[in-house]
């Protein structure tokens, strides 16, 4: 079977890496100087693996993707900073943790992120998601000011204010930012 892949050269790249999205297209990436026929005898040597994890892709069901013109973004940014400093400040009042910033981005693939400094990160497609999930989404950022990696004491802080959180974090993935 031959499997039909986009062929992308990166700069950054040292390696060759391939990936497969949400659609169930495969990327193989290369270095920008290495030979194309590189990626074939990559992808030839890989098929199995490839194979498998599309077949993983197409189990899982459609991903809804968002929607985000210029001014839905611009509108959802607005309405995502507001959501995000409202649920911070309500769950903030049970965990009692130094968030020094909330900013609203525009990222291709996090719903969210958190620095060392107490910064925390939205994606604005926040402001359309359900309710339930965005809760988990801001519980889960900020459960990161204590906890900067997944382990079971980060698990630990979200479960005591979103119980439910294997469930709603299995949902978000039926979402993409």
């Amino acid at each position: 079977m031959k499997i039909i892949y986009t062929l992308r050269k990166s700069k950054r790249a040292r390696t060759i890496r391939i990936s497969i999205n949400h659609e169930a297209r495969v990327m193989v990436t290369i270095p920008r100087l290495m030979p194309e026929f590189f990626a074939d005898r990559f992808v030839k040597k890989n098929s199995k693996w490839i194979l498998t994890n599309l077949e993983k892709v197409r189990l899982k069901g459609p991903v809804f993707q968002l929607k985000g013109s210029r001014n839905e973004y611009l509108t959802d940014k607005v309405r995502a900073k507001k959501i995000a400093e409202e649920k911070l400040a309500e769950f903030n009042k049970f965990y009692n943790f130094n968030v020094r910033r909330i900013a609203i981005r525009n990222t291709k693939s996090r719903w969210g992120s958190c620095s060392k400094k107490g910064n925390i990160n939205f994606n604005y497609k926040i402001a359309q998601l359900p309710e339930k999930l965005a809760n988990y989404l801001v519980v889960h950022e900020l459960c990161h000011i204590e906890q900067m990696n997944h382990s079971s004491k980060f698990w630990d802080l979200v479960k005591k204010t979103v119980p439910d959180y294997k469930a709603r974090r299995k949902e978000l993935r039926n979402f993409k930012p």
